[in-house]
């Protein structure tokens, strides 16, 4: 990961989320300002398993210019030794192990977060990871799975094997994405890793990220849905590091990469169903309506033929008003910003 970082700046980096940072999500991020690198969705291991080809995608036609590192998630150690090896059959920047996922059915097969629970078998398996793999190795975790004072044990761990970069989201897997982060658990990490930390959590827009970084001093962010519901985060950043203007995107400009989202998810789906396909952005749509002015995310909620879709973000979206840098105080879907000491907008 080392290799990866710019210079003068941190990181910037978008986070993997299942079913959402695809090849056409990549595409259309990276029209609005690239991050400097991309994470995959994660690669399902297990006995049974093969590589999935449409994720494969992300990494074999990815035209941004940009580091991918292939994600993986799973209980089964000879399984991801293996998976980890065809893997590094392909361009990618590096593998990552996802020790971080809350999704309950997850953690209910011993994968993602649920390893937390057991931190002699994390130890093994990043050992013999380590062992097979023989480029970069990364690691995306949590704190704990129930409580952050389990994260020391956890800390030693990732201390005791040469692992290229660490990854944390400030949260434990049972806090899931319901609290505020804890950023002293990742200034114990900066200080204590000989790799590069990253910061995950939390991050919606330039003035949260800074604060996040400057309780932390990681060595760069991770940012996954705050750049749904902003594509143009990472140029944002960049733009204040250079202490440059950064664009103030309108509402018209959203609209426009929602309907670019929209036909480029359109084009890589090989049964095309228009009515599923509405459903299928009305999920990303949650994160970009959330707090908008007037009823966009009431009746997007309600669409459900593509005509409603365009008419609904034509009738809210079509004007030039500058959209709301953060979503409101108390929202359920970005709880607990404010925390990083970010006053109320």
């Amino acid at each position: 990961m080392r290799d990866f970082l710019p210079i003068g700046r941190p990181a910037f980096v978008l986070a993997p989320m299942q079913d959402v940072t695809d090849l056409p999500f990549m595409r259309v991020i990276a029209r609005r300002g690239a991050p400097d690198w991309f994470v995959t969705e994660y690669f399902r291991v297990h006995p049974d398993s093969c590589l999935n080809r449409y994720i494969l995608r992300s990494v074999v036609e990815n035209q941004t210019g940009r580091p991918v590192f292939a994600q993986m998630i799973g209980r089964d150690l000879p399984s991801l030794v293996r998976s980890a090896r065809e893997l590094a059959s392909y361009p990618i920047a590096g593998i990552d192990l996802n020790l971080g996922c809350p999704a309950p059915i997850v953690c209910r097969k011993d994968a993602g977060g649920g390893l937390l629970r057991t931190p002699e078998t994390v130890n093994r398996m990043i050992g013999s990871l380590r062992e097979a793999i023989g480029g970069k190795f990364t690691i995306k975790t949590r704190l704990g799975y129930t409580t952050a004072d389990e994260f020391p044990k956890l800390l030693e761990i990732f201390r005791s094997h040469a692992i290229d970069g660490l990854t944390i989201h400030g949260r434990t897997v049972t806090e899931r994405y319901q609290t505020p982060v804890h950023p002293e658990y990742v200034q114990a990490a900066v200080q204590a890793m000989p790799c590069p930390v990253i910061a995950n959590g939390n991050v919606v827009d330039v003035e949260t990220g800074t604060a996040y970084l400057a309780q932390t001093r990681a060595a760069g962010l991770m940012i996954g849905r705050g750049a749904i519901r902003n594509p143009w985060i990472f140029s944002q950043f960049i733009a204040a590091f250079k202490s440059e203007a950064a664009l103030v995107p309108s509402y018209r400009e959203l609209w426009n990469y929602v309907l670019e989202l929209y036909e480029e998810l359109a084009l890589e789906t090989v049964k095309f169903n228009p009515l599923a396909h509405v459903q299928r952005m009305k999920k990303t749509l949650a994160y970009i309506s959330h707090g908008l002015e007037g009823d966009f995310e009431y009746d997007m909620r309600r669409a459900k033929t593509p005509e409603e879709f365009q008419e609904i973000c034509r009738r809210h979206l079509d004007h030039d008003v500058p959209l709301p840098a953060k979503p409101p105080i108390g929202s359920k879907l970005f709880c607990g910003f404010e925390a990083l000491g970010v006053r109320e907008p």
